[in-house]
């Protein structure tokens, strides 16, 4: 999606910037104008393009002393100052001093891409700086509002600039680590698409090109999961709730950049003040309206979050708002905990004939299951930034046909339909014991909700790689889905596949090995279902 919607969302929204609202400024509390580009250096001589909102003369909001809170956005993923334009100025007429940068390395800002780097961090608080002294903001009253690689910014500004009292971070990451590599498996569909919306708009840093040619290549994995760590808010969240810094974060079931998991995990561990939202979608899909100036709830949200903490306006309180697939019910929780109130642990069968193991029946035998390792069964986790919008306009999430998928490249087992709503909340956790033919290898496992006619539409899927394994040695292998909330309709069925190769990652397992599942009395292999 970054590559698709927020560049499209780039271009339109920087279209209010010449209409004619614009073209006629009307002089600002501090003799400024109300809407202006500016150039802001940085401490190491780097100039960032911005643009800078000031609200009109007697806007309400200012304190004794003339000063508005003010609101510092990064501009995302390989966008430019003018992303924000129709957001800055709804920011600027309700009593905000709206500031919006170019991050260095995009398009006309100095310098080179950093990605939440120490220089990136560096320049939130220049930029800071700057507007205390060019404009008429508070310096008790400063926030942060970012899409995408700004919505990391935000948190990585949330813990290195206590002067930072709010922060709202949208389909923005907590840990970069897990976003490219979680269960061990490169996240190359993603990463891809980011190197190519780079190339078009900006420069990469030595670092950055290091890190991205070893990931593509598959090479000194550990440095580049270190270099991710270090850009990851998650690293420094001992900062973040020192500093008491109400963070509101707001992402995506199917964002294919920052899997929804990561970021709920962040959420638990943060105790500042602090909110979460989730909705379907993909990445930045659910705020691009938002950006075009139409109403968007997410954009609201987060300008509710700012009104509290930077205003003292009414509060939208600690909380976890849930939007379910794929009904739309919204639900609200005072944690992310709450959300599950039990486990359901569905015990795989042995196959039939036709190759299908029976999901949540009765307790077998022992058995084994095999398939060709490194191909692909038709089951797939979709198209990076467009699957998951696909989802969220119209409501259709990768789908697949279940009796037509090639049991030789996909293992399935699948329930008999169910009498009642399974309302699945969290994460689903899979354990099987596996047997291969090659020391490494990738699993990804899909859930579906299957109708009637066999069609099943993705509910959530994750891989897990391995390596060092002794050839034909069994082994426990422990796969956590991505998080989400879906609500499986009476008289369908649950369905799980597995198989061993997906164009969205960058799997391990080499074409024509064997890999078997098996499970044991002792052992046996299960799906710890989440359900409400």
């Amino acid at each position: 999606m970054l590559v698709t919607a927020l560049a499209l969302g780039g271009a339109l929204s920087a279209a209010p910037a010449s209409a004619a609202p614009l073209a006629e400024p009307v002089a600002a509390a501090d003799g400024a104008k109300p809407f202006r580009l500016v150039d802001i250096p940085m401490k190491d001589g780097v100039v960032l393009k911005a643009d800078v909102f000031t609200p009109a003369p007697g806007t309400p909001g200012a304190d004794p002393q003339g000063r508005y809170p003010v609101v510092v956005q990064p501009a995302s993923w390989g966008q430019n100052d003018l992303e924000y334009v129709a957001q800055g100025k709804q920011l600027a007429a309700a009593g905000y001093v709206a500031v919006t940068y170019t991050v260095r390395g995009f398009w006309l800002s100095g310098g080179k891409i950093d990605v939440a780097g120490p220089t990136d961090v560096a320049d939130i608080s220049s930029v800071i700086d700057w507007a205390l002294a060019h404009t008429p903001a508070d310096p008790q009253r400063i926030g942060m509002v970012g899409l995408s690689l700004g919505g990391g910014l935000t948190l990585m500004g949330a813990a290195f600039d206590p002067r930072i009292k709010a922060v709202a971070s949208l389909s923005g990451w907590g840990d970069l680590a897990d976003s490219l590599y979680s269960g061990q498996t490169r996240h190359l569909g993603a990463a891809h698409k980011l190197a190519a919306l780079q190339a078009l708009t900006g420069r990469k840093s030595p670092e950055f090109a290091r890190a991205m040619d070893d990931l593509f290549a598959d090479r000194d994995i550990p440095e580049v999961v270190q270099w991710a760590k270090t850009r990851s808010p998650a690293t420094y969240l001992d900062r973040i709730n020192a500093n008491g810094t109400a963070v509101f974060l707001a992402n995506a079931w199917s964002d294919s950049f920052f899997n929804p998991s990561q970021i709920t995990s962040f959420y638990q561990r943060l105790t500042v003040p602090k909110r979460l939202e989730l909705r379907p979608g993909d990445h930045a899909t659910q705020e691009l309206s938002g950006l075009l100036g139409l109403s968007n709830p997410t954009w609201a949200s987060a300008r509710g979050w700012l009104d509290q903490h930077l205003k003292g306006g009414g509060g939208q309180g600690q909380s976890v708002e849930l939007e379910v697939r794929p009904t739309g019910t919204h639900e609200s929780y005072e944690n992310w905990e709450a959300t599950s109130t039990r486990t359901d642990r569905l015990r795989l069968g042995a196959p039939n004939r036709l190759g299908t193991g029976e999901l949540d029946g009765p307790v077998g035998s022992d058995w084994h299951t095999s398939v060709v390792g490194g191909t692909d069964s038709g089951a797939d986790g979709g198209v990076p930034g467009l699957s998951g919008g696909l989802d969220q306009a119209i409501g259709l999430p990768p789908t697949v046909a279940l009796p037509l998928l090639p049991r030789s490249a996909g293992a399935v087992w699948q329930s008999e339909p169910y009498s009642e709503v399974q309302r699945i909340r969290g994460a689903a956790r899979l354990h099987t014991t596996v047997t291969a033919s090659a020391p490494e290898g990738t699993v990804f496992a899909y859930l579906y909700d299957v109708d009637a006619l066999g069609i099943g539409k993705l509910i959530s899927h994750a891989p897990q790689s391995w390596s060092g394994q002794q050839p034909g040695r069994a082994f426990a292998l422990d796969v956590q889905l991505f998080a989400t909330a879906y609500d499986l309709p009476a008289g369908h069925r649950l369905a799980l596949v597995l198989d061993t190769k997906d164009p969205l990652y960058g799997g391990h397992t080499p074409l024509g090995s064997s890999v078997s599942f098996d499970s044991s009395a002792t052992d046996p292999t299960e799906l710890a279902l989440p359900l409400r």
